[in-house]
């Protein structure tokens, strides 16, 4: 083998090694450790135990008192570390008609936002903050919404939620359980599974916010709702191909269609496997751009080159 071939060999290596590195570095900075129910078990541990607090804004781009809610919500998710606080930002479409098309709207948010009028008997308005599903205020109001968190907080259980998962392209694998203050009698109920995108900024042209740069956090992308017949299994749900485990996150939820009361919440513990597919992406391109330094293993002698480079 030349010096010349030896060279660039050491270089193709370099890179891929290099590769996978930065992305297995950048894959482990900012993670929380796995916690100890990332694998399966016989049951969730007993729900009658620590609360938590599900934080649903319905808020829009097109909405002049969203931003501060906006804000707000984003300085709670930030605060929250380790507590079980739970943000969801519906982006809502019915001031698409105003002047503005929020790109993070849907419909089928504000009808979500209609279940809560029906359920909590309130007006529909944006900033709207529900919690927990019991109660409703204004989602711009600091001093409300942290009293209701802290309470929310406060408050055992009415039941537990586990959730663990794979992600394929285009969609996620998960696996849920759920218990109850009654073992072994099934939890009533819907299981919701929210596809969360974590933090966005928008240039919004026209409308009351025309001319601002809006950052938004826990913008919701997807909505999911399963019929729970038992305490344990497993359903899929599809995800965008810019899906992945450091700029989105999947938040779970089993609530109540009655009264639209939620019994518990839990974030997706996901298998990442980012690193990986993007070290054989790596590897493939290496093969494109330099064809024939991938033959070296597949022949007898090391100097001895075929005339035409072929993929293995």
């Amino acid at each position: 083998m030349t010096s010349v071939r030896r060279t660039s060999l050491g270089i193709i290596f370099a890179l891929v090694f290099s590769t996978l590195f930065m992305v297995a570095r950048c894959n482990t900075r900012g993670k929380e450790p796995k916690l100890k129910h990332d694998q399966p078990k016989d049951s969730p541990k007993s729900s009658a135990g620590k609360g938590f607090a599900v934080l649903e804004l319905f808020t829009s781009e097109g909405c002049s008192s969203c931003p501060a809610a906006d804000d707000l919500l984003a300085h709670v998710q930030e605060e929250a570390g380790d507590k079980p606080i739970y943000v969801l930002a519906y982006h809502v479409d019915y001031w698409n008609r105003l002047g503005w098309m929020d790109k993070f709207s849907s419909p089928a948010f504000s009808q979500r936002q209609y279940q809560y009028h029906n359920w909590l008997a309130s007006q529909v308005y944006t900033p709207q903050l529900v919690v927990n599903g019991r109660s409703e205020l204004v989602g711009s109001d600091a001093p409300a919404v942290r009293r209701v968190v802290e309470g929310s907080l406060g408050n055992a259980a009415a039941a537990a939620l586990e959730l663990h998962g794979q992600q394929q392209p285009g969609m996620i694998n998960l696996q849920y359980q759920v218990a109850g203050d009654n073992p072994g009698h099934p939890i009533t109920g819907q299981l919701v599974i929210a596809v969360v995108q974590k933090h966005a900024i928008n240039k919004v042209e026209r409308g009351e916010n025309a001319g601002r740069t809006l950052s938004h956090t826990q913008i919701v992308r997807d909505l999911h709702t399963f019929e729970l017949t038992k305490n344990k299994g497993a359903v899929k749900i599809d995800v965008p191909r810019e899906f992945n485990s450091q700029d989105w996150e999947v938040i779970g939820m089993i609530q109540d269609p009655g009264s639209g009361v939620i019994k518990a919440a839990a974030r997706l513990s996901l298998n990442d496997t980012t690193t990986g597919i993007v070290l054989k992406k790596a590897v493939s391109k290496m093969r494109r751009l330099f064809p024939y330094e991938w033959m070296i293993r597949r022949q007898p002698q090391a100097d001895s080159w075929p005339d035409r480079a072929y993929d293995t």
